[in-house]
């Protein structure tokens, strides 16, 4: 399953509000509930706190990839998110053991075996093309749904430049423990 197949704007979120790690996963969860995506939204959160539980998932450059396996989820698809505020997130990527996020993916897979198979399909995937740092700091700045997906979806050599990229940290360390 390609992530063409998977993104769509309907739950890409310019403005999710909260203060909070927990405020925002239960308002990114209401929108895929909104869409059709899961049936349950506390089953939800509590299958991606399983999975949190495990390994950080903030990924540093302010993004963090919340995923796991859920029996609640209707509909395969990633959740995108940039947050009105920061958010302190688990990261193995600072000496503290957290970090800022601004830019969420949040997967929705099912636990069924064979969207489980395309779930680490679509992670590594994912994780691949958020290891540019073009790319990472063109997301940080798209003004609409539209332009992440399309940032997303776009090949590196498509890109273009940027004047200064996003640096503060390097994409090193990927966590994306199944």
């Amino acid at each position: 399953m390609p992530l063409n197949d998977i993104l769509n704007t309907d739950i890409i979120d310019l403005e999710v509000q909260g203060t909070t790690k927990d405020e925002v996963l239960h308002n990114m969860a209401n929108v895929l509930l909104k869409n059709g995506y899961i049936n349950d939204v506390d089953v939800f959160v509590k299958d991606i706190y399983e999975r949190e539980a495990e390994g950080p998932t903030g990924m540093g450059s302010h993004l963090s990839i919340p995923h796991g396996k859920s029996n609640s989820v209707l509909r395969n698809g990633i959740m995108i998110g940039k947050t009105v505020n920061p958010i302190r997130w688990e990261s193995s990527m600072s000496d503290d053991g957290f970090q800022d996020t601004h830019l969420i993916f949040l997967f929705c897979v099912s636990a069924d075996k064979e969207f489980a198979r395309n779930h680490m399909m679509l992670l590594s995937e994912l994780a691949g093309k958020l290891g540019n740092d073009v790319r990472v700091t063109k997301l940080s700045q798209a003004q609409t749904k539209e332009e992440i997906k399309n940032l997303i979806l776009c090949e590196d050599d498509e890109l273009g430049e940027v004047d200064k990229v996003l640096n503060e940290e390097e994409i090193v360390d990927l966590d994306i423990d199944f």
